[in-house]
């Protein structure tokens, strides 16, 4: 780990960034230019502390996960992401079919939308990246252990994650999201990481073994999804999904139509999850 290199290449890709290119306001008046250290470790969904002591060449050597987040708070492409693994002395995720590095173009977009939820999302399930509207929605993943950033695993292995559905909807939520994995099987089948999600899941949920053998297909596109919000009650939101030209990430939006009841439901959800943010 070349500590000296990693902590200048990160100075250097965080003054490259305005609070514009991250969907963050401008603020005060800055006297540096670029992001502030807060700003990056909040993006990255570490604390400031940590951050801080890896540009000043210190700290403990960085997890992947960690090294994975912070190259999508600092927007690296795909080049600069490697360049940061190797210098912390990691080799990069090359071998996996489906990249976790999100592309700066989709998160570009996740930046620019403030007044509606929306993430990031592998065809695998892997939740890569998060607005704050969908930290208000679906809770903050990055505080999760990272087997529960999958959403697939945790919806049939931790009976929370079923709460937000309401109760008659989960049964359509839990096989189009299987139908959903199973056509992302078939267009990679040597997928390692893939085959291994779903034989654990086979082995731990019978329902989702019952729902694997019946052989539904169908890739996740536009849909109307209902979400029981512990605060703002019952959401009915149209769900956009976006695919990136591989097909192997998808940018997924919800909105609610203006006037309705969860319009201005998902308006008080914004205002809750900005004061969420702020005492955070």
């Amino acid at each position: 780990m070349d500590r000296t290199e990693l902590a200048d290449f990160l100075r250097r890709s965080r003054a490259r960034l305005t609070p514009a290119d991250v969907g963050l306001s401008q603020g005060a008046r800055r006297r540096t230019p670029g992001l502030r250290r807060e700003e990056v470790a909040q993006l990255a969904g570490m604390s400031t502390d940590h951050y801080t002591r890896l540009e000043q060449a210190r700290g403990s050597r960085p997890s992947r996960q960690m090294l994975a987040a912070v190259a999508r708070a600092l927007r690296l492409t795909g080049d600069g992401r490697d360049h940061l693994f190797h210098l912390a002395g990691e080799e990069p995720p090359r071998d996996r079919p489906a990249t976790e590095h999100v592309r700066p173009g989709l998160l570009l977009v996740l930046d620019r939308l403030t007044d509606a939820p929306a993430q990031v999302v592998s065809d695998r399930g892997d939740v890569l990246a998060q607005n704050a509207m969908a930290k208000a929605l679906h809770g903050d993943v990055s505080a999760r252990p990272e087997a529960e950033h999958n959403v697939v695993w945790r919806y049939f292995t931790d009976p929370s994650a079923r709460e937000l559905f309401p109760a008659e909807d989960r049964d359509r939520a839990a096989r189009a999201a299987v139908a959903d994995l199973r056509a992302t099987l078939a267009r990679r089948p040597d997928d390692a990481r893939l085959a291994g999600l779903v034989r654990r899941l086979r082995a731990r949920s019978e329902e989702f073994s019952a729902l694997w053998d019946a052989h539904d297909v169908a890739v996740r596109r536009a849909d109307v999804k209902r979400f029981l919000h512990p605060v703002v009650g019952l959401l009915e939101l149209d769900c956009e999904v976006l695919l990136s030209p591989e097909h192997d990430q998808r940018l997924v939006v919800y909105t609610a139509r203006p006037g309705s009841e969860s319009y201005e439901r998902l308006e008080l959800l914004r205002v809750v999850g900005l004061q969420d943010l702020t005492r955070g």
